[in-house]
């Protein structure tokens, strides 16, 4: 009886910590230059041990409900997730005319953009101060546009184990940057994607010159998107399979990276 009792008492135990933990969502706010950012530190706080710590910049969209939920599904109890905002505070676009207007100064000024991508790497780093960040430990991934940014962001020389671009832009870099890149570059495209694999020759003569090891995942019968969830377009669209995939693939490569491994 009193055995029963002992494992009663350690079971609600249990459970009423299950039902405390959650994934945290804990607003990142800085300032660049003039302009003011908010972005998003998530994790699940079940455990307090420390973990890996990524940047995460979401597609085109930036900071939104749709981000936050891809950076719960891929935080899971793995990663410190800090979902970057780009663009600034005051800019959340809503529809395509919006994120191209958003995307487009970053785009003509590469180096803006880095800059960004690389603050967002400093305010993650910070973080370690009070979430469980293990800072021996950083990478960073990114979607569409952010694909495009953490690539950059390696383009960069930033001190970083890796970096995965998940149906990313490929173009703006060159052979002179690449040298710089220490961290291990993981880009997956679709082979149907016809906004992307454009530069992929590009992007393949650029990387031959990285110093670091680097991967290049080409998903057939995927077009652009094909992470994001209820993308349904003829060019822009989900894809299950190809997403599983790449989420598996990005899984072992940060996995390797953090180990030191091949």
């Amino acid at each position: 009886m009193r055995l029963a009792r002992c494992c009663s008492v350690l079971l609600l135990s249990v459970l009423a910590f299950a039902a405390q933990a959650k994934m945290v969502h804990r607003a990142v706010d800085w300032t660049l230059g003039s302009t003011h950012f908010h972005s998003v530190l998530v994790y699940d706080d079940a455990t307090a041990a420390k973990r890996p710590g990524l940047v995460m910049v979401p597609n085109w969209f930036g900071v939104n409900a749709a981000a936050v939920k891809k950076a719960e599904m891929i935080a899971g109890k793995r990663y410190v997730i800090l979902l970057t905002d780009m663009y600034g505070a005051g800019v959340r676009p809503t529809n395509t005319d919006q994120a191209q207007a958003a995307v487009k100064p970053l785009y003509a000024d590469r180096s803006l953009m880095r800059k960004r991508v690389n603050e967002a790497l400093a305010q993650l780093r910070a973080q370690a101060a009070s979430a469980p960040i293990d800072t021996s430990k950083l990478a960073a991934i990114g979607f569409c546009f952010g694909g495009a940014a953490v690539l950059d962001l390696a383009r960069s020389g930033a001190d970083v184990a890796a970096v995965v671009s998940f149906h990313g832009d490929l173009s703006g870099g060159d052979p002179v940057q690449a040298k710089h890149i220490k961290a291990r570059v993981l880009a997956m495209n679709g082979a149907d994607d016809t906004w992307t694999m454009p530069a992929a020759d590009k992007f393949l003569d650029e990387m031959r010159q990285s110093p670091a090891g680097w991967q290049f995942v080409v998903l057939g019968h995927a077009v652009h998107c094909f992470t994001e969830v209820g993308e349904n377009e003829p060019g822009c669209k989900y894809d299950a399979k190809a997403a599983a995939r790449s989420y598996r693939l990005m899984h072992q490569w940060l996995k390797s990276a953090f180990a030191g491994s091949p």
